[in-house]
């Protein structure tokens, strides 16, 4: 999916993954937020994450993300919610941003993991940011339930037998980094249903008002794809979560 389509097709999200507002702060509660708490968001989307918990714990942040789009929406989202002052937002490939060494106390990526090619290759990127061995790393990410058919690999993950793992794998995946899985929220049918249903309104809106765009073919055959892929494979064998780790 190009940048373009995943823009328009999270026009009405705030949380640009399958994970319900609740879960988001849960999820700040389990990290044990406080107003000394400094994160590192890698491709932050809207910024929701760090607006929601400045606003409620007074987290400082630094979110980067490639989409001047969403970004957009990050500032008018921390303008909103009065935390401007404590948030920050670099325009940015997050795999490229400046390291900055023993910084952050939570360091995230929220399903963007092929930003360091994959799940592992994405946590060695993060790990060099952590403040200490006490801080949290954040990864949200797919999973296969169980063992899917051989079309399934083909339909969402391209044919790559690799990409993907069921939980068992992430943790053996995790144990490789030397790294300690403390915690996780998965997502539900509720949350998967109305992620990928709000891309389906979304982009309907967007067609029926710009017709004759020269992405609206292509845009219309990805989100009738995307909707084949989630009945047919996606809502029985794909999972996704947040998963807190930390260094041993």
């Amino acid at each position: 999916m190009s940048l373009r389509f995943h823009e328009i097709g999270e026009t009405n999200h705030r949380i640009l993954n399958p994970f319900t507002e609740e879960q988001l702060m849960l999820l700040g509660e389990i990290c044990r937020l406080d107003s000394g708490t400094r994160q590192l968001d890698l491709c932050c989307g809207k910024g929701e994450m760090l607006c929601r918990w400045s606003a409620e714990y007074g987290l400082i942040g630094v979110g980067v993300d490639i989409s001047t789009v969403f970004l957009e929406a990050a500032h008018q989202r921390a303008n909103e919610l009065s935390v401007s002052e404590r948030i920050m937002f670099v325009e940015g490939d997050a795999a490229d941003y400046p390291e900055e060494h023993h910084q952050f106390d939570i360091v995230s990526c929220i399903g963007a993991t092929w930003i360091g090619g994959g799940l592992v290759g994405t946590l060695k990127l993060m790990q060099p940011a952590l403040k200490d061995k006490n801080s949290f790393l954040l990864v949200g990410e797919p999973f296969w339930i169980e063992e899917p058919p051989a079309e399934a690999y083909d339909m969402i993950a391209d044919g790559d037998r690799e990409l993907f793992t069921t939980l068992t794998g992430m943790y053996e995946r995790f144990e490789s980094l030397d790294l300690e899985l403390v915690e996780m929220l998965l997502a539900d049918h509720h949350g998967w249903d109305r992620y990928v249903s709000m891309q389906w309104m979304a982009v309907s809106d967007w067609l029926r008002q710009h017709p004759d765009d020269s992405d609206a073919e292509g845009l219309r055959m990805w989100i009738e794809n995307s909707k084949r892929e989630y009945f047919t494979y996606g809502r029985r064998y794909f999972g996704w979560g947040v998963f807190v780790l930390r260094q041993r």
